[in-house]
């Protein structure tokens, strides 16, 4: 039988309120519509790269995001000492350049790992948390809203990429 991405779990999330459900929700919300734009394909499908002549597939956007992920809320954030993913000290695109369809079924175990594991990570810390990102401070909260910003700009590519491998729209 060959392995497909699974359909994952529906999300909701506060539409009033305070700061930390509305973006902890809305975070949720488009890790959701990554894993759901996968849903579904084979890995061969999700390391095509339909669109030339971009290196882009939903196989490199599912690597990178988890290492974003690892990177932001894991060391940055919660100053836990876990190795990058994907050569992120050597800060090549491995994540996107090295794939292979057979790897799909555990890269995307290991996003879902890696949001969980990102949101324990950062479950117990206050919003004005504080970390310096490359000289700059920067807080818990930006941090959210640079995560967001990240996967629903990758989802619009994902967006794109499905289509073209497929034909399927409005995931």
């Amino acid at each position: 039988m060959t392995w497909t991405s699974p359909v994952p779990a529906e999300v909701d999330g506060p539409m009033t309120g305070d700061d930390r459900p509305i973006l902890e929700g809305m975070l949720a919300w488009q890790r959701h519509t990554l894993l759901n734009i996968c849903a579904g394909l084979t890995g061969e499908q999700l390391a095509q790269r339909p669109i030339a002549p971009s290196n882009l597939s939903l196989l490199g956007l599912v690597r990178h995001m988890a290492k974003v992920e690892r990177i932001w809320f894991r060391m940055r954030a919660a100053g836990e000492d876990v190795e990058g993913l994907h050569d992120f000290a050597e800060r090549k695109d491995t994540d996107f350049d090295v794939i292979d369809a057979a790897d799909s079924e555990r890269a995307v175990a290991e996003l879902v790992e890696e949001q969980t594991l990102a949101h324990r990570a950062v479950e117990n810390l206050d919003f004005d948390h504080v970390v310096r990102v490359h000289g700059d401070e920067m807080s818990l909260r930006m941090i959210y809203v640079h995560l967001i910003q990240e996967y629903a700009r990758h989802n619009g590519h994902a967006d794109l990429l499905r289509e073209s491998v497929d034909g399927t729209t409005g995931r």
